[in-house]
């Protein structure tokens, strides 16, 4: 959210806009009742040259200044907020027909502002549109589940010769390793045969920093983190691909999940949040 340009300091009840999407198709029902940020004004189309429209709403300036959101976004209770405000307009507006998501908190000084600056974008939204038009995202993700419940084996109880062999110690620290070694090897396949299905089924696939045990449980390592660009018409079949494959890999109990359809925000980025708004006003 880097200025593209000098803002002035928001005078008090001064209004900013925030744009949240841009798509094609006038105003219809789908925004209806969507509340946006709190605080701010109704959410509503803004139109675009090229018969496209910006997802947008009136907040208060003062509320969204710079310094006010570093302050507000550094806080994950607000930042939740945020995001879910930003995802629930998003999604609304999606229900209507494809759309490019913008960045959280995409800020113009005002409505002229963001108009003349997301035109300066019209060629690629227009290319990203077509892109995703009749296509949605699903995301993949593969756990493994080991022995031992925590994702390690712990130490083997030592043998009465334990003190007194250091050969068969060192054997089965070996063995050990050769087993670890080989589960690795086999989770890692299970991830390559899961991704390979799902892309064979995708226009376009992203692969994602698997996530740690703090966010998948003790137990559970996760091996494939990924979202796939699918057309709607062959969604069914990468989901039964998918799920068909739990429990089908040899020597890992590895599980496939699959979860959709989402707004394609993965595959719909058209230029940095500093190429495209004023990223905080004043």
């Amino acid at each position: 959210m880097t200025a593209t340009d000098e803002a002035p300091v928001a005078a008090p009840g001064a209004m900013a806009t925030c744009v949240f999407a841009v798509r094609r198709g006038g105003p219809s029902g789908g925004l209806t009742g969507v509340r946006g940020h709190a605080a701010g004004g109704h959410v509503g189309l803004l139109p675009l040259p090229g018969g496209l429209w910006a997802v947008a709403q009136d907040v208060p300036a003062e509320l969204f200044s710079q310094e006010a959101l570093r302050a507000r976004l550094s806080d994950p209770e607000q930042l939740e907020d945020c995001a879910r405000a930003h995802h629930a307009v998003v999604t609304a507006a999606a229900a209507d027909g494809p759309v490019v998501p913008l960045a959280l908190a995409t800020l113009f000084t005002d409505a002229e502002r963001a108009r003349a600056t997301l035109d300066e974008q019209q060629p690629r939204f227009l290319a990203a549109l077509d892109r995703l038009t009749g296509r949605t995202e699903w995301a993949v993700k593969v756990h493994v589940r080991h022995r031992g419940g925590n994702g390690t084996e712990g130490p083997a109880a030592p043998g009465p010769a334990a003190s007194t062999s250091g050969r068969a110690y060192l054997s089965r620290v070996r063995g050990r390793e050769k087993d670890r070694r080989a589960r690795q090897d086999a989770a890692l396949d299970a991830a390559r045969q899961v991704h390979e299905a799902a892309a064979g089924f995708a226009v376009a696939s992203v692969r994602r920093r698997p996530h740690g045990t703090e966010i998948t449980g003790r137990g559970r390592v996760q091996v494939l983190n990924a979202a796939y660009l699918v057309d709607d018409a062959r969604a069914d079949r990468l989901v039964a691909a998918v799920r068909a494959m739990t429990g089908a890999f040899a020597g890992v109990d590895a599980h496939a999940e699959v979860s959709g359809p989402w707004v394609p925000y993965s595959f719909a980025e058209v230029a940095d949040a500093g190429s495209v708004a004023d990223g905080g006003i004043g």
